[in-house]
């Protein structure tokens, strides 16, 4: 009968881990090793988050995450140090207004910046290493996105920016095409920022647009059919 209670608890235990869950960057999983981090040190930013997602601790102990990790308390502080060294990792203070108690809160914001700046630096090396294979190929090919959005703003664009232009064409699968058109938009009705232009390639997915000329029918009949005469 015991063995029947602890069985279906953890058939229970099971639902319950495949129900939940902890959201984790997936730049993070794919840059962490590029920017000098192993997997030790990935798994204790996961616990990191994992406490705070799912138990609302914003600050484990030392103790708490050596638990978790199978490691010791003071292998957990000295990789804790080296992270905030490194400014990979830091620790936030902050104090209630009401009850003036003080707290504290791990920031892996530092992680992220240099995860992102990675992934953009990759991205600019792929697009400029086929750009010198096509050159050497002695195929001509207008500027490339990176390029021709930079041209636009009139700046070096961001590393989460250039991220964002590697998601639609990565992840979101927008033909380049398209992503210049939308460009081109944005920039006809002066709203030049990546959150419109965003808008804008999710308006033409949702009414399967995929192309230029389904893009300019769709964007003419959305202003009444300016420009059609």
């Amino acid at each position: 009968m015991k063995n029947d209670m602890w069985k279906a608890y953890a058939r229970g235990m099971a639902a319950a881990m495949n129900g939940g869950g902890v959201n984790i960057p997936a730049g993070l999983l794919r840059a962490y090793r590029a920017i000098g981090l192993n997997d030790s040190d990935m798994m204790l930013y996961i616990q990191l988050m994992t406490f705070r997602q799912l138990e609302q601790v914003d600050f484990p102990t030392p103790e708490q995450l050596a638990e978790r990790l199978g490691i010791t308390a003071k292998e957990v502080g000295q990789t804790l140090g080296r992270l905030m060294k490194e400014g990979l990792l830091a620790i936030d203070e902050e104090t209630d207004p009401v009850s003036g108690i003080q707290s504290e809160r791990y920031n892996w914001n530092g992680l992220i910046i240099r995860c992102a700046e990675w992934l953009a630096d990759d991205a600019r090396q792929t697009v400029q290493s086929d750009r010198e294979q096509q050159k050497a190929a002695g195929v001509v090919k207008s500027p490339d996105l990176f390029t021709v959005f930079e041209q636009e703003f009139g700046r070096p664009l961001s590393p989460m920016e250039c991220e964002t232009i590697s998601a639609w064409l990565d992840q979101d699968r927008y033909p380049e095409e398209l992503i210049r058109f939308a460009l081109k938009e944005s920039v006809f009705a002066g709203k030049l920022h990546f959150r419109y232009i965003d808008r804008i390639l999710i308006e033409w997915s949702r009414n399967r647009v995929t192309n230029t000329d389904e893009a300019k029918a769709h964007t003419q009949k959305f202003r009444g059919g300016r420009g059609s005469t």
